[in-house]
């Protein structure tokens, strides 16, 4: 079944004089359980296309449906409750908050969405012991390292329980050891059902993946489906 269902994207900015097509009638499906890595050069499309999938913007034209969802008719509101309840997102820098807890970080979406205060804090050390973090909990982001950081970031992205996982350059502040180990830890994520999108621009993040996506001018010239090396790996 598909989870991401586009028809006829296009994303257009006016910026003073001049107007930039970030995304020129793309239309894809992704199904659940499925890996995707999307890739382009910068100004590509890719970045815009994240957002739209992730409720964060949405489409000058065409049309998005998540979980059969039919989402640029939803208002804000809707939009912010589609995100906490559907999506768990994983950034570059890992915006985590830098005074506050590995732990507490990990409870920040369960705030939002009005939790008790001893059930985040049980979901949240149920989500650091499967990123396995579990003992670095008290630890502020400063006393782990970029790789815990990271482990940390999708920790926070998986306690709600979402059905999609969107990575932007997720390995884009990390050493290749660490980019490998965060890779395999979203590739054992997909394994256990759950749907994974990542933006890179590295080819050889883009080899986890089951499939690939190559954008250019805001459109999709390549979509394959390639041998994937966690998988083998495992």
């Amino acid at each position: 079944m598909a989870l991401i269902q586009a028809q006829g994207l296009c994303k257009t900015y006016v910026m003073g004089d001049q107007t930039v097509h970030a995304l020129r009638g793309v239309s894809l499906e992704i199904d659940e359980g499925d890996f995707v890595a999307i890739m382009g050069a910068s100004g590509s499309g890719k970045s815009t296309l994240m957002n739209i999938l992730g409720c964060l913007d949405q489409p000058s034209e065409g049309e998005y449906w998540l979980a059969g969802e039919e989402v640029e008719q939803m208002t804000p509101d809707q939009l912010a409750s589609i995100r906490n309840r559907r999506i768990g997102f994983v950034f570059q820098q890992f915006n985590l908050l830098p005074r506050t807890s590995a732990l507490e970080n990990v409870e920040l979406p369960m705030v939002y969405a009005g939790v008790k205060p001893a059930e985040r804090r049980a979901l949240a050390l149920k989500a650091l012991q499967r990123v396995g973090l579990a003992e670095r909990g008290g630890h502020t982001p400063s006393e782990l390292s970029g790789g815990q950081q990271q482990r940390v970031a999708i920790a926070r992205a998986l306690v709600n329980s979402p059905q999609l996982i969107l990575a932007d350059e997720p390995t884009g502040a990390l050493d290749t050891k660490t980019s490998e180990d965060i890779m395999q830890l979203l590739t054992e994520l997909n394994a256990q059902g759950m749907t994974v999108v990542i933006v890179t621009h590295e080819n050889d993040i883009a080899q986890w993946a089951r499939r690939k996506l190559v954008f250019r001018d805001g459109q999709i010239v390549e979509d394959v489906v390639q041998p994937q090396r966690g998988r083998a790996d495992a």
